[in-house]
């Protein structure tokens, strides 16, 4: 078959912080997209407010460089994928690996292949796609590129690797001073006989493959991501895998119901560096963006109109966390500021348009005609979507997550996850005993001899809603932990994560200094002096098992007698501060989270203090 040698497509897949993006960075500057007096960010890939805060890429996309061999001739256009390397985001990751015809692994010289590397790894392997090993951040004082190499390997047998699959070139690079070689380092340095990544590109022009076409097939272009643009409307990402994509012409959309439909392409637009450039037609293995059909869905089929041949949908894993997210119903609706949404219609058409670009996710109409479960990946997901829609100044109400489960052989299973553990020693103990009550399962441990030890746990999902907190807490803010989905195990009984219960506020009002001292003793408080709050939101911790109704709103009363120095506020113990990740994680099941674009308030799900104290004696009766 005849093959584009102009052209190659590669995906960069790793674990969360191991550097893909810092790597492609280097690629663009070294291949010369940009200008000399352009001003460049760091993570330039990370486009999303939310990625550049935390640290992580949430959506998978892709960029060009085109690299100039140094033996001479024509240049070479590499597309390349930045994917997301945490498994809560795999829809993302299925995509970006159906556009290319290899992927470069990334694995950090110190912390070796880790559970995310496992998920995007088994992906690759699965859809037959050829690896480059590049070992980065070789200049870690701790890195031991000897053992990160054999561990490795051992995930490749692990995931039933073919032998073909098994022989990948290795490349040694520090991405942060964009230098790359093929000879191994000493461990702690930066590679020594380069100064650029000439070795990295030139090895990705040797091992990925340059699309192969049918010179007689016709048109077919898999839609593989959606983007939208002010001007030209919804902007459908394809690669074209036979045929040719022209501006203006007339083609066959075939679409998920079956159904085909005759439209035009009114714009193609090509990647350069960072850059969408107008383009008058795109071929065989190019990745390419079209504008002119509203409605087009991801896994779509633009085809000839003669003779309209579909490529297979895009598949995705099935969620595993689900969520219920409504419109707020608490006192203080509305009353944050101008411009908030908080109508049922404007919410569903929020997440509508969610569904249109993530496959990942899933919408599901509740009983209530202002309520929707949410189900995703993971926990990480649906608390992005929460904070992405706070940011568009949604106001909604957010049930705790919850698992989804399914009925196999007449027997209920839940979701589990494979969790990895690196911790010092010391907090071994400590690090059992958190995991025993939440029904893991140790499946290996191993001590490196350097003072920490990993551990592997087979756990329920739902034992790990509210993990984090507690673990870090644990460890000192020294554990690193990950997790993965494994797959459905059956149900493993009833967990007790949280012990204590929860301070609730029974009135309306203003949180006053005086009320607040006379509280602290009885657990840990979430507000301030002069917080509004209203009848059954949760201000605090108890530091006993049961909720607690309380009167932080009490002012002292004024006498005549009193000094001016004997209502001092010295002794109010600073308020613990919670995020909405942390929130989630706090949430009981007859609790939920009122989320604002100014505060994220944690209240009980029934706010009438006498409903409660009906609904708690039935329950107790039944």
């Amino acid at each position: 078959m005849p093959t584009r040698n102009d052209i190659r497509n590669v995906a960069i897949v790793a674990h969360v912080d191991h550097g893909k993006t810092t790597l492609v960075d280097a690629m663009l500057k070294q291949a010369g997209a940009f200008a000399a007096h352009q001003h460049l960010d760091d993570r330039m890939m990370d486009s999303n407010d939310l990625e550049r805060e935390k640290g992580i890429t949430i959506l998978a996309k892709n960029t060009a460089v085109k690299y100039h061999p140094k033996e001479g001739g024509a240049p070479i256009t590499i597309n390349i994928i930045d994917t997301p390397g945490h498994a809560d985001f795999g829809g993302e990751v299925e995509r970006g690996l159906s556009m290319v015809d290899a992927v470069v692994l990334l694995v950090d010289a110190s912390e070796g292949p880790l559970p995310q590397t496992r998920f995007v790894l088994r992906k690759a392997l699965t859809a037959k796609l050829p690896v480059i090993l590049c070992i980065n951040k070789t200049d870690r004082p701790d890195s031991r590129i000897d053992e990160v190499i054999n561990e490795t390997y051992d995930l490749f047998l692990d995931l039933d690797a073919t032998e073909d699959q098994i022989e990948f070139p290795i490349v040694y690079a520090c991405a942060r001073d964009g230098v790359a070689s093929l000879t191994k380092p000493e461990n702690g340095t930066v590679p020594a006989d380069s100064d650029s990544l000439e070795p990295f590109f030139s090895t990705i022009l040797a091992h990925v493959p340059a699309p192969e076409y049918d010179e007689d097939a016709p048109l077919q272009a898999h839609v593989t991501n959606l983007d939208a643009d002010n001007f030209l409307g919804r902007i459908a990402l394809c690669r074209v895998e036979q045929g040719e994509l022209r501006k203006g012409q007339q083609v066959a959309w075939m679409k998920r119901d079956g159904s085909i439909q005759q439209v035009k392409i009114t714009e193609l637009l090509m990647t350069e560096a960072l850059t969408r450039k107008p383009a008058e037609v795109a071929g065989p293995g190019d990745i390419c963006a079209v504008a002119g059909i509203p409605d087009i869905m991801i896994g779509e089929t633009l085809a000839d109109l003669e003779n309209p041949v579909a490529l297979p949908l895009i598949t995705v894993d099935e969620p595993a966390i689900s969520m219920v997210i409504g419109t707020n119903t608490s006192p203080l609706v509305g009353k944050g500021g101008k411009g908030h949404k908080v109508t049922a219609r404007m919410v569903k058409d929020r997440l509508d348009r969610e569904l249109i670009g993530n496959v990942s996710l899933r919408v599901i109409p509740t009983e209530r005609p202002d309520a929707w479960e949410v189900q995703g990946r993971g926990e990480l997901a649906l608390a992005i979507l929460v904070e992405t829609m706070r940011r568009e100044l949604f106001e909604l109400t957010v049930g705790k997550p919850q698992v989804v489960t399914k009925v196999v052989n007449g027997k209920v299973h839940e979701p589990v996850e494979r969790m990895t553990i690196d911790s010092p020693e010391e907090y071994l103990g400590a690090i059992t005993q958190l995991m025993a009550v939440r029904k893991g399962r140790m499946e290996t441990m191993t001590n490196h001899g350097s003072g920490w030890v990993r551990m592997e746990f087979i756990v329920p999902s739902r034992g790990l809603i509210g993990f984090r907190t507690q673990f870090l807490t644990d460890t000192r803010g020294t554990g690193i932990a990950h997790s993965i989905f494994e797959g459905h195990e059956p149900w493993f009984g009833e967990l007790r994560m949280r012990n204590n219960g929860s301070l609730v506020a029974d009135r309306a009002g203003v949180v006053t200094p005086f009320a607040m001292m006379g509280i602290q003793e009885r657990g840990t408080l979430f507000v301030e002096p002069t917080t509004e709050v209203y009848e059954g939101m949760i201000v605090g911790e108890n530091s006993r098992q049961d909720d607690m109704d309380i009167n932080i709103t009490k002012e002292k009363k004024l006498t005549n007698m009193r000094a001016a120095s004997s209502d001092t506020t010295e002794n109010l113990v600073p308020p613990r501060k919670l995020s909405l990740e942390q929130s989630l994680e706090f949430c009981r099941e007859d609790e939920c989270i009122e989320v604002t674009p100014e505060t994220v308030r944690i209240r009980k799900v029934v706010l009438d203090q006498k409903e409660r104290g009906r609904t708690a004696s039935r329950a107790k009766k039944a």
